[in-house]
């Protein structure tokens, strides 16, 4: 019915293939004099996506989560997953060759505590570690009277014969209509940040950082507009940005001359080395710098200074042309999400319809819009039991029929040059039960009260998370997952640092985006999710004493009169909602065709 572009639907590998992986990458360990080695689920910069080059994990166990870490030793092998990846994980690893345990708490380093001998020597790779990583799982180890090895070559690489070759995605330039702001003032403000950590440069080891700074994009990962690179900044002086050449055209590398040095990756060692030889502190972002750098640079005698990344929060706090631009994407996002959910209304109470032709089918019309450059992430959509797998991703073998009387989860976004979006809605098939709509009313009055929220400036996500959960502990249920994340303009789906979470520790910043997402999962049963997009903005109250923010709601899509039970809901809430319908209704509907047209006037009806 509609032609996939960006996601397949192929089912990881299993079996025979991962048995003999496991198997031989322990005969290499023998080979090197190693009890164990770490496998973490990361590249140098600790990307969310990774290149297929780097799916190490994913390659040894077969399980394809964006988060979590293997250990093998001679006789146990586990893999660690947190409270999203626990029913996926379950399904995909042979769970005879490997248990399944938290990433979380207990950490793994309590596991491998507690199945090392003394005398055991365990490998890590130092490039796919972070320092502070690396020093948890020295700790651990010492804990045990056992040694963590830094080890000069990756050991799965070793016997990963068929490893694809590393990407070469060509670079594009972010255009100053799309990023609001020049290179050079970019970088003066990185420089005055520079002056205040106190250091003689930074290292930029996250390339969603380089991308901003240098209003670069690229095409290395999937979903996300990536030029894997490095740059190292000076408190003084011109920069330089380590990137692969060949991935740069004339008009790109022109670009990047106007404002740095361009040098090829392999460079930075080099340069790093001269510098701390001259006794440099150099600063190190302690989120994604990897070990090896920290490592590099102590050894040539400089100081290795870990730390916040000043560009990451400067990129959190979005200046006026990418809010515009945001605002656009999101208004021409809404069309095709209103497209698609007028079409999954006619087509599937009929039982006709699957998990994969809903993501084929929303996927199409936002390519309809003729600005989609990639979807943000693999499109979730999960009916029934598989709603219940929060980050459930469908293949053709779990692929699941869309019947009446289920609950048809589906979480998305797209990339657009102009802005970045994510969206969740679920749907009912038919007629919902009573516990169906008590859940989704639970996490709907959770959902408002981000919305509605009203707070100081400085406060934290940590101190919102309880506003979104408070309905749903009154009935002794909760979600496994934080609230919110933050959104890029057209970068990460998922950029930090500031989330809306227990460990949202980060003060949230006029210009900020987050999505705001509680949900319900019920095991083997239905998964409730409602997700927007919020941007921090100033709140106008009279006579506020100190200064006061609040969200501007961006995503416009109806949410699910069937599953509303206005008798649960106070009056501000019912207000809050009908007011965003009627804001959706506004906007999106004069772009729609009649039949569209006719669909979102019912689905936006004002409740009484």
């Amino acid at each position: 019915m509609f032609e996939a572009r960006f996601q397949t639907f192929e089912e990881p590998e299993s079996g025979v293939a991962l048995t003999a992986r496991l198997a031989a990458v322990r005969e290499e360990l023998t080979r090197r004099k190693l009890t164990g080695f770490v496998v973490p689920r990361a590249d140098q910069q600790q990307n969310e996506y990774v290149a297929p080059s780097e799916e190490r994990l994913a390659w040894l166990t077969g399980f394809t989560g964006s988060a979590g870490m293997a250990i093998v030793l001679t006789h146990q092998a586990a893999l660690f997953v947190d409270g999203r990846y626990t029913l996926q994980a379950a399904k995909q690893v042979d769970t005879k060759a490997w248990s399944v345990e938290s990433l979380i708490d207990p950490p793994p380093e309590s596991w491998l505590t507690k199945h090392l001998a003394a005398g055991d020597r365990v490998g890590f790779d130092p490039w796919l570690h972070t320092s502070a990583a690396a020093e948890r799982l020295a700790a651990a180890c010492a804990k045990a009277g056992a040694e963590l090895i830094a080890v000069e070559t990756n050991p799965v690489d070793s016997v990963w014969t068929e490893r694809p070759a590393p990407p070469l995605g060509p670079v594009s330039i972010h255009d100053a209509q799309f990023s609001g702001e020049t290179e050079h003032d970019k970088l003066a403000r990185i420089q005055e940040e520079i002056g205040k950590l106190g250091v003689d440069a930074l290292v930029l080891s996250d390339s969603h950082a380089v991308a901003w700074t240098f209003n670069i994009r690229g095409a290395d990962v999937s979903h996300t507009p990536l030029p894997l690179s490095y740059a190292l900044v000076p408190k003084d002086g011109r920069p330089t940005i380590f990137i692969d050449h060949r991935k740069l055209s004339n008009r790109a590398r022109d670009h990047l001359e106007q404002s740095a040095d361009v040098a090829e990756p392999g460079a930075l060692t080099g340069e790093l080395t001269a510098l701390a030889q001259r006794g440099a502190s150099i600063a190190l972002d302690s989120a994604t710098a990897a070990d090896a750098l920290s490592r590099l640079i102590s050894a040539a005698g400089g100081k290795a200074v870990r730390g916040s990344d000043p560009v990451a929060l400067l990129k959190a706090c979005k200046n006026a042309t990418e809010i515009e631009g945001t605002r656009k994407a999101h208004r021409r996002d809404a069309v095709a999400l209103a497209r698609f959910l007028a079409w999954v209304d006619r087509e599937a109470p009929s039982g006709a319809l699957t998990e994969i032709d809903a993501v084929e089918a929303l996927e199409t019309f936002r390519r309809d819009t003729g600005a989609l450059k990639d979807v943000s992430f693999p499109t979730i959509a999960g009916t029934g039991p598989n709603g219940a797998i929060v980050h459930y991703r469908v293949t053709r073998k779990t692929n699941r029929r869309i019947a009446p009387g289920d609950l048809l989860l589906i979480d998305s976004g797209a990339q657009y040059q102009d802005g970045t979006t994510d969206v969740t809605r679920t749907i009912a098939i038919g007629e919902p039960t009573a516990e169906m709509r008590d859940r989704f009313i639970r996490v709907l009055r959770g959902h408002i009260a981000i919305a509605r929220a009203v707070f100081p400036d400085g406060a934290t996500g940590a101190q919102l998370d309880t506003l979104a959960r408070q309905f749903l502990w009154q009935a002794g249920i909760d979600f496994e997952h934080g609230t919110g994340h933050g959104v890029g303009s057209y970068l990460s789906v998922h950029e930090g640092p500031a989330r809306i979470s227990k460990l949202g520790t980060t003060p949230l910043r006029r210009g900020m985006i987050l999505s705001n997402e509680p949900g319900y999962y019920k095991t083997d049963a239905f998964g409730i999710r409602i997700e927007n997009l919020e941007l921090v903005v100033a709140a106008d109250i009279a006579g506020a004493e100190k200064p006061m923010n609040a969200f501007e709601t961006l995503t416009l899509a109806p949410i699910d009169r069937r599953l509303i039970d206005v008798k649960m809901l106070s009056a501000k809430e019912l207000a809050w909602l009908n007011d965003y319908h009627a804001k959706v209704r506004d906007q999106v509907r004069p772009h729609l065709d009649e039949a569209a047209q006719a669909w979102l006037d019912a689905a936006t009806a004002p409740l009484k």
